[in-house]
């Protein structure tokens, strides 16, 4: 599994990317992004375009991705100024439709590899016909917005109904690599992180997000910061090699278990979401 670590932090992204991290994200998406996740205990990045410049060159030969805005009439600008930085993957979000991922495609015209994030309803229901655009090298299903889109009260609740299942299977027999949301450390998270990871080798998913719970590590000494990466991203690569030595019984076992977290957490927020109103 390819882990994705989004800062605008030169000097952090080299450490990360030293410890064992596959790519470093530059977030520029803003556009629309307060108004749909501005009331949640979410991150929305305010990372710069020039910040593309100073990863790149704190990266090396380390990969860079950048997610772009949705597109929009700056898209083309956008997009030439972020591959002319040395972007190596660009990621859309908030697509709609197989024509918008087509353009956006277009726009970037095999000079950078292409990522759809998928988080819209929309692009949900027409995955079928999204999967068809020809160049987009990879797919990534994003959480966040998906479970607003959906109206659902938590983000994993996506993976725990089926809707995942049914996705990650149009995708694998479609030969298109995809990732899944975010995970925090081993031993960390709302939901465990063990559990999610469970479900990623479940489904066959290849990237994952490392969430705001690692940058706890980066708030240390420079000598402890080192270890505590490498100690981290250790302890995931290590866990997902026991996932994958699973029997089909643990299989089944873990995501039960999931899912029964999930119904759990979502019940608790639902209930929690009622008692303001």
């Amino acid at each position: 599994m390819r882990l994705i670590y989004i800062t605008n932090d030169p000097a952090e992204a080299a450490l990360v990317r030293d410890a064992g991290v596959d790519l470093v994200m530059v977030d520029l998406e803003i556009l629309g992004k307060e108004t749909r996740q501005g009331h949640l205990d979410t991150v929305i990045s305010r990372h710069r375009i020039e910040d593309v410049s100073a990863l790149r060159a704190a990266l090396g030969e380390g990969e860079l991705v950048v997610r772009i805005n949705p597109l929009h009439e700056g898209s083309q600008s956008e997009i030439e100024e972020v591959v002319a930085r040395g972007a190596d993957l660009l990621m859309l979000p908030m697509f709609t439709n197989a024509d918008e991922l087509a353009r956006f495609v277009e726009l970037v015209d095999g000079r950078a590899a292409t990522v759809a994030l998928l988080e819209t309803g929309a692009a949900l229901a027409r995955l079928p016909e999204i999967l068809k655009v020809a160049g987009v090298d990879s797919i990534h299903f994003g959480l966040n917005d998906l479970h607003l889109a959906l109206g659902l009260d938590f983000m994993f609740e996506v993976m725990s109904g089926g809707l995942m299942d049914h996705a990650a299977g149009l995708c694998n027999a479609a030969g298109i690599r995809f990732g899944i949301g975010g995970v925090a450390r081993l031993g960390q998270g709302v939901l465990p992180a063990d559990l999610v990871l469970a479900e990623h080798c479940r489904l066959g998913s290849q990237r994952v997000i490392l969430s705001r719970d690692f940058r706890t590590l980066s708030a240390t000494t420079p000598e402890d910061r080192v270890s505590a990466w490498t100690r981290a991203v250790g302890d995931l690569r290590r866990h997902l090699v026991k996932l994958e030595k699973r029997t089909i019984s643990q299989v089944e076992s873990d995501q039960a278990t999931f899912r029964d977290r999930v119904t759990q957490i979502a019940t608790l927020r639902a209930a929690a979401g009622n008692s303001c109103d």
